[in-house]
């Protein structure tokens, strides 16, 4: 018999961390893994705009990665305090300083192409840009929640922060990009 994902266990309005504990749905780890979350499905979307040929098949490599990766984040950020070193000796995918280097990586290429923009940017271009900008306003949600875990004394590492902040970098010029 399969399982359902109808569990009821949510009904008292908790729900469960990495290895069990049960906090309440808007517990702050819950609001960064929900924001986390609607950034990558905010990823997937942008993928189904990319332009065929060369350049959009490397964007979704690219983006494909980062949704992976997002994925790594957000399990760490589902695990409680308490359980830190049982994730850090898991053999669960952890987000890593090559992972934020390869964001910075995929900016300096972007802004080596010569990207023209001024001032503040008025996203609805076109439906590839708005996509990116969406993204990106997904991307910059997260990190705040993100930040507010660190602000309530909750560890989150340094290489998290990075990435979060790089890919939202990231979207924006992605954005323009497709604006031109």
């Amino acid at each position: 018999m399969s399982r359902s994902i109808a569990t009821r266990t949510g009904d008292d309005g908790t729900t469960g961390l990495l290895y069990g504990q049960r906090v309440p749905k808007d517990h702050p780890q819950i609001e960064a893994v929900g924001a986390c979350d609607e950034l990558n499905v905010a990823l997937g979307a942008v993928k189904s705009l990319l332009a065929r040929g060369p350049r959009g098949a490397t964007a979704s490599s690219l983006l494909t990665t980062v949704q992976k990766n997002l994925v790594a984040l957000m399990g760490e950020l589902a695990c409680a305090d308490a359980d830190a070193k049982r994730y850090a000796k898991s053999k669960f995918e952890k987000l890593a300083t090559s992972d934020v280097t390869r964001l910075d990586a995929a900016v300096a290429a972007l802004e080596a192409r010569g990207l023209k923009f001024d001032n503040w940017a008025t996203p609805g271009a076109n439906a590839r840009a708005t996509a990116f900008d969406l993204a990106r306003v997904a991307a910059r949600r997260a990190e705040r929640r993100i930040a507010t875990l660190s602000a309530s004394g909750r560890c989150v590492r340094l290489e998290i922060r990075q990435f979060v902040n790089r890919l939202s970098d990231l979207m924006w010029l992605l954005a323009r990009e497709a604006e031109q």
